[in-house]
């Protein structure tokens, strides 16, 4: 029970308060924000990247695919359904900006609403390296 009353702080916050605060640029925004809490955050391993969803309350992170420009992320979590209408921007930056801080080459990270999960694509142009 504790779990879900402060899932729901966080719920509230995450997908009433934002959305009304940042208006209409809401998705853009978060996904800036998110590559900013990554430069904040930096992790130095996909396990460490796990461990982070996990302790911010983001849910479980797995790594399903990886491939030389594309790596494949899953997110799960029990608010994660049919009726769930939020915007994954916000994880979307963090990951983008762990890799391309990981890799040294400019990043893009993409969300699709899967089956109760998201699925992140994170495309790495390696060829378009970070100074």
């Amino acid at each position: 029970m504790e779990r879900q009353i402060k899932q729901f702080g966080y719920d509230l916050i995450r997908n009433d308060v934002l959305k009304e605060v940042l208006g209409k640029e809401h998705d853009t925004l978060l996904y800036w924000i998110g590559k900013s809490l990554a430069r904040k955050y930096p992790v130095a391993t996909i396990e460490e990247l796990i461990s982070f969803f996990e302790d911010a309350n983001w849910g479980t992170l797995n790594h399903i695919k990886e491939k030389k420009q594309v790596q494949t992320f899953e997110l799960s979590g029990p608010w994660i359904t049919k009726q769930d209408t939020r915007c994954y921007q916000l994880e979307a930056g963090f990951l983008s900006q762990q890799l391309e801080t990981w890799h040294n080459c400019i990043t893009g990270t993409t969300y699709s609403v899967k089956k109760e999960a998201i699925h992140f694509t994170v495309e790495l142009d390696r060829k378009d390296l970070v100074n």
